[in-house]
């Protein structure tokens, strides 16, 4: 018995290190109550997305701006909103061969924060969307 609980402890601690990625916030049902969500999407500023391009961003995201990475407490504020994924733009294009193009780009007006504009942020990516793989990065 002496020996099960420490390792009983070890794992338990060992645990925390498999997170899993968090959940959507859902407004609460005082907010959403007089949210309509229309039939039919309007035409204007509608974009669709095919499912393989949607993966193969989601995936350079994923990589480019992990879920779990945490900010030092000294960030600066150019820090913070790089490390938002709302202030970038994405471009992809399918190329040959399975092979998914994306371009992560910093958006220059989300960063707006009175320096010299960013130019050493953002990545290219080759995605194999058959083995859903990057096969290369070029920052």
């Amino acid at each position: 018995m002496k020996r099960a609980l420490p390792a009983l402890l070890l794992l338990i601690s060992g645990c925390a290190l498999f997170q899993r990625p968090p959940r959507p916030v859902h407004a609460p049902p005082s907010e959403s109550t007089g949210v309509e969500i229309p039939l039919a999407l309007p035409l204007e500023g509608r974009q669709i997305i095919e499912g393989v391009m949607l993966r193969a961003i989601q995936l350079a995201m994923d990589d480019y701006l992990p879920w779990d990475r945490k900010l030092p407490g000294d960030a600066t504020s150019l820090q913070q909103c790089l490390a938002r994924r709302e202030s970038y733009d994405v471009a992809a294009a399918p190329g040959s061969d399975g092979i998914m193009y994306v371009s992560i780009i910093p958006n220059a007006e989300a960063c707006d924060v009175g320096g010299p504009p960013i130019l050493d942020v953002g990545a290219n990516y080759a995605i194999d969307t058959r083995s859903w793989r990057i096969l290369k990065v070029q920052q």
